[in-house]
């Protein structure tokens, strides 16, 4: 089975609450896609399905461009950590000149692929860790990626270094336990709908930050 066909196979066509006007191949229960990927994450060494699921700083992410379009009009702009590709469609429909969406799990990129088409946008997905490369975008979507230690510690130093760059790096972020304490300031806040299932609350607040370097 392909990706493109487990992504199919496994999800449903749904709408995140925040971005309703966005349509997603989403997992309609937490336990069933994990039982599922068991076989691929065995196989594979491949990550959770995290990209069954539209989080809530990716949602609050895609809600910031689409209301607010000139923050990625004509720009170039990677979607980092991109997960369904909730923020790189935004930041498509939003007029981004070019849209890449990083990840480094095959069902991931898959689904991004399956998710821009059914919204009639062009979202490239290079395959391998972006951390580390030279910075060729101008903005810089990570939503959601401070949630584990190690996770923090490998792309933090990186996302600073493509601020110093040049590149404008939103980080959005709701309430994660491994946020950075400084090198912030605060754009916008959302109050993002989620699930007990995914969340310990109905309600997460996201706020999106600009990373200074």
């Amino acid at each position: 089975m392909s990706p493109e066909d487990f992504v199919r196979a496994h999800t449903t066509i749904a709408h995140a609450p925040l971005v309703p006007e966005i349509a997603l191949h989403l997992a309609t229960e937490i336990t069933p896609i994990w039982q599922a990927t068991e076989s691929w994450l065995a196989e594979r060494n491949i990550e959770p399905p995290f990209w069954a699921f539209a989080w809530p700083g990716g949602q609050a992410t895609a809600r910031l461009l689409l209301d607010e379009p000139a923050r990625v009009a004509g720009k170039r702009v990677l979607d980092f950590a991109a997960g369904c590709g909730i923020a790189a469609i935004g930041a498509a429909r939003a007029g981004a000149v070019l849209v890449e969406a990083a990840e480094i799990d095959p069902l991931a990129l898959a689904a991004v692929r399956l998710n821009a088409a059914l919204n009639g946008v062009q979202v490239a997905t290079p395959e391998g860790d972006v951390v580390g490369a030279p910075c060729r975008w101008d903005v810089i979507l990570a939503g959601d990626v401070c949630y584990e230690a190690p996770m923090t510690a490998h792309i933090l130093p990186w996302l600073r270094a493509m601020a110093a760059a040049g590149a404008e790096v939103l980080l959005a972020d709701p309430g994660r336990a491994y946020l950075p304490r400084d090198g912030l300031q605060p754009l916008v806040r959302h109050a993002v709908p989620t699930t007990l299932e995914l969340e310990d609350r109905m309600v997460r607040q996201v706020t999106i930050h600009r990373l200074l370097p």
